[in-house]
Formats: structure tokens, C-alpha cells, sequence
């Protein structure tokens, strides 16, 4: 399987405060080529509805019938290197709306490493 920047997919995610993974959406933020071929892995962005415990840069997927999700999402700059055979499957891909705010998040969060 191939995955492109801001497809979501399924696959287990680490918990940092546990010692457990929960298998849940994720925002794929690398190329397959040549990246993910030359790596074997994808960097990738937590999705959550996690509404109570707000993050900075969290950015609210509008559209989720075209990401495959089923209740309100944000996506999480709770950044992870995944394994290419972790990934479970695709559900679906961000709409070009959302998949520009979470560029302009991730500039943002980036910012002082980028400049």
C-alpha cells in the first residue's frame, strides 16, 4: 500500500502517558516517493476528538465524509514515525480546505526550526 500527504488512515497509535496504543485515525504528512520507499516509514499526525484537552495548532476537520471520519476531529501536532506496515488502511483524505490549515499549523508550529 502507497500513502500520500493527508490521507487518513488507521493504525495503532502510542499513548505518551501510557504504556498502551489504541488503533485510530492518522494524518499521513509524508510522500510515499521517495520518502516512505527510502524509510519504510510515514511521519504521521494524530487525529482526535479529544475536544476537552485543547492543544495550540489543533485544526477542526470541516469535512468528514472526505476524510472517512464519523464524529467532529481535530487534527494534533502529537507528531509520530510510523512503521509503513503498521498502517491498517486508508479511510479517506483530507478535503483541500482542512489540508491547507493544517499546512499553515504545521508552519506555524515549525516555525523556529524552519526560519
Amino acid at each position: 500500500m502507497t500513502f500520500e500527504p493527508f490521507d487518513v488512515v488507521t493504525l495503532p497509535f502510542p499513548f505518551a502517558d501510557r504504556n498502551q496504543v489504541v488503533v485510530r485515525p492518522a494524518l499521513v504528512l509524508t510522500d510515499h516517493q521517495p520518502f516512505g520507499t527510502h524509510s519504510g516509514i510515514a511521519i504521521v499526525a494524530m487525529i482526535t476528538s479529544a475536544s476537552r484537552s485543547a492543544w495550540p495548532h489543533d485544526v477542526p476537520v470541516g469535512d468528514l465524509a472526505s476524510a472517512g471520519l464519523r464524529a467532529e476531529c481535530v487534527v494534533r501536532a502529537k507528531l509520530n514515525s510510523i512503521d509503513l506496515g503498521l498502517i491498517d488502511r486508508k479511510i479517506g483524505a483530507l478535503s483541500k480546505s482542512d489540508s491547507q490549515a493544517v499546512r499553515t499549523a504545521l508552519r506555524q508550529l515549525l516555525a523556529g526550526v524552519l526560519s
